[in-house]
């Protein structure tokens, strides 16, 4: 156990709400060490409902860890509360207050008439409507008239909706807070997005005003509990794009912590497992979720509920049901399917983890899981009535796929006495049945897979699959086997969710539609996501914005990102130095150090190539190109290309080199010039301008960037000509 009031100690908690479990975890802010961790039921069925899991567990990690309340100084929770609200229809009727003018006005009517969301359990959200003409201004009268028209057809919660709100909120403020004032929950659709898209932008305030009254409710009882517990630290929430934020974000924006689940995984892959490239398959009992990761960033996109696009950026995520637990399926003699019901929402146990005796003269059993499922899941029963499920991670341990230290190690005698019924039925052997049931499992897998590869352009050479949760030995060496490519289980994959939620850094983007920006443009949106992120209770000196320009939908988006202000812990971020990165840099390139050559960089990260000869016209002609890549501190890789060009300068130099750069990048087709990827490594950041095909723009940006920085400033230019 660990030393109670050590001096200067750090504690950081981190708390994981699942379906099934609560997963908690206490962290050394300085060192990252695992002070403890515990696992509990989540209190579904508690009158406090899931929150009084997360008060359990609080309270469980501080006593397990001999942790003074005192020396918490971050304490985040992720959960999969909105997830399941909207899976299981467990949301408020939701009154729309549409609003606008003359021709635009006719438009905003439509627009904020938002057909039927489906969501499951056969339920649907059905929004109720009024518009209210603003021609001639708008009175408090008119609104509650209106607010009271909608309560009389049952809306339980408001969301007010305006075209131009992301210019001029004003008349949405007006009805939000005339509706609070009624004791309404309400969203005001510009608070959701800045991007104009009336439809999409109202449809996604509707989804947040119809979770707002539960979220609400489990966000005042987790924050008291947590207050109740001595612990002065400000409670923070998981949001779906891999970041966090306060919890009273989550009470105007619960829409926000979607798919956190997935994310705080993520995370903990990002910030622990130190992943910069790959695709992480973060497997459980009865799902795996699937995302990419590129460059040290995850992939992030606009999420769907119902079949509808929404304005909400979450991560991209794949999500198939095949994991550690999926259940195997027969048909006429032969092994046709794994999945998706798992052991445990079959209420039985793993036959891996049984005690071998007592499968000894097991037999088989065919059997439906639930009403309506096929009636072609196995299990074992055993001479004393017990049942035990035949699964993936059996299958996994029977071929050697799982280590002797991995979560998912079961017991093989065991496991071979119970897959013998299994194994003679389909006249096989036990070893044989269990690849069987790997293939078919791979299959299921390897599609998400590649459809991700596709979507975001991952080159072979970075394609490794990184594993995590407590199943991810069961599917993810198979998996990578069948593909023919790397992988690895990340340290400690059976919690890295939660240490995820713990490490998360605090996240906000702003989307603004704007139409050939200029560099005023692109300042006003960095000092936006800037203050909206130390708003959200990060330290302004950690703060970075990442700006991308999306010119085919006229679209600007700034990410900001930054640290908690007590989050200074450097204890597992070691500095490596030039030639210690080198080094990483030559075995990631497969070729000896010395034809490494280190080519610049800023203060924080290097850049370093190595030369290859390519022969082109049946090798007459050869051609040089050099592989870059670009290493952290802590050796990192964060950039890998092909064939790039690299030039140093100074931040006062930066137009002038970047001018020079795109010159010598850019390359000559049928359609013209053709500018190059364009990257700049400013201090510990990487700008990407990858893509953008205006000069001037690109020049702005990197002003941009630069603006605010000593001229002496070193920075370096990697251009990859496309």
């Amino acid at each position: 156990m660990a030393e109670k009031n050590q001096p200067g100690r750090r504690v950081r908690i981190g708390i994981d709400v699942g379906g099934t479990f609560t997963d908690a975890v206490a962290i050394d802010d300085e060192t990252l060490e695992i002070l403890t961790q515990l696992k509990i039921p989540t209190t579904h069925n508690d009158p406090h409902g899931v929150a009084a899991g997360v008060i359990q567990a609080v309270q469980g990690v501080l006593e397990r860890g001999g942790i003074d309340p005192a020396e918490v100084v971050f304490i985040s929770h992720g959960t999969t509360q909105a997830t399941n609200a909207l899976l299981e229809g467990d949301v408020v009727p939701v009154g729309i207050v549409g609003m606008g003018s003359g021709l635009d006005g006719a438009r905003a009517r439509n627009q904020t008439q938002i057909e039927p969301i489906p969501l499951a359990q056969g339920k649907v959200l059905q929004p109720l409507h009024t518009f209210l003409d603003t021609g001639n201004g708008l009175t408090p009268e008119q609104v509650t008239e209106a607010l009271q028209a909608l309560v009389a057809q049952g809306a339980e919660a408001v969301v007010a909706a305006e075209a131009y709100s992301v210019d001029d909120p004003s008349r949405e403020l007006m009805v939000q807070q005339a509706a609070q004032a009624m004791g309404l929950p309400a969203s005001a659709s510009y608070e959701i997005s800045k991007r104009y898209g009336l439809k999409v932008r109202t449809r996604t305030a509707v989804i947040n005003a119809s979770i707002l009254p539960r979220m609400t409710r489990t966000a005042d009882m987790t924050e008291a509990s947590v207050q109740a517990a001595g612990i002065t630290a400000p409670l923070m929430i998981m949001r779906g794009d891999g970041g966090s934020m306060m919890v009273g974000e989550m009470r105007r924006r619960p829409i926000l912590t979607l798919l956190s689940g997935p994310a705080a995984g993520v995370a903990g892959a990002l910030m622990y497992a130190k992943v910069s490239d790959g695709l992480f398959l973060e497997v459980g009992g009865t799902s795996t979720d699937i995302s990419l990761i590129k460059n040290g960033r995850v992939m992030v996109d606009y999420a769907e509920v119902g079949g509808h696009r929404t304005y909400l950026r979450s991560l991209d995520v794949r999500t198939v049901g095949v994991a550690g637990g999926s259940m195997i399926r027969v048909r006429d003699g032969r092994l046709v399917e794994v999945g998706p019901r798992s052991a445990h929402i079959a209420g039985l146990e793993y036959a891996a983890f049984a005690d071998p005796e007592a499968l000894d003269g097991a037999e088989l059993e065919i059997f439906a899981p639930l009403p309506g499922d096929p009636e072609e899941y196995v299990a074992v029963r055993t001479a004393r009535g017990e049942r035990y499920a035949l699964t993936l991670t059996d299958a996994a341990n029977l071929l050697g796929r799982v280590g002797p230290d991995d979560y998912a190690r079961g017991n093989l005698d065991g496991i071979r006495r119970a897959w013998a019924p299994l194994a003679a039925a389909l006249g096989t052997t036990v070893e044989e049945a269990a690849r069987q049931a790997l293939d078919l499992a791979a299959q299921k897998v390897i599609e998400p897979i590649e459809a991700l590869r596709r979507k975001y352009a991952l080159e072979d050479s970075k394609v490794v699959l990184v594993g995590g949760g407590g199943g991810a030995a069961a599917v993810v060496p198979h998996v990578a086997a069948t593909m023919g490519v790397p992988y690895r289980i990340v340290e400690n994959g059976a919690i890295i969710s939660t240490i995820g939620v713990a490490l998360a850094m605090i996240r906000e983007t702003i989307e603004r539609s704007i139409t050939n920006p200029t560099e005023e443009d692109l300042l006003r949106i960095r000092r936006e996501a800037q203050e909206a992120v130390i708003a959200l209770g990060a330290d302004p000196a950690t703060v970075e914005v990442q700006i991308e320009v999306i010119p085919d939908e006229h679209l600007v988006r700034a990410v900001g990102t930054g640290a908690t202000e007590l989050r200074t812990g450097t204890g597992r971020r070691v500095q490596l130095s030039v030639d210690e990165r080198r080094a990483v840099v030559a075995q990631s390139l497969g070729v000896p150090e010395d034809q490494v050559e280190h080519l610049g960089g800023s203060q924080g990260l290097e850049a370093f190539g190595h030369t290859v000869e390519r022969r082109q016209f049946f090798g007459l002609f050869k051609k040089r190109e050099q592989r870059v890549q670009v290493c952290d501190q802590e050796g990192i890789i964060r950039l890998k290309l092909a064939h790039a060009v690299v030039r140093g300068g100074t931040a006062g130099e930066g137009r002038h080199a970047a001018q020079l750069i795109l010159e010598e990048g850019s390359t000559i087709k049928d359609t013209g010039r053709v500018l190059p990827n364009l990257f700049v490594l400013v201090g510990s950041r990487i700008v990407d301008l990858s893509g953008i095909a205006d000069e001037n723009l690109i020049l702005s940006m990197i002003e941009t960037e630069l603006a605010g920085l000593p001229e002496e400033t070193p920075i370096l230019l990697v251009a990859e000509p496309r």
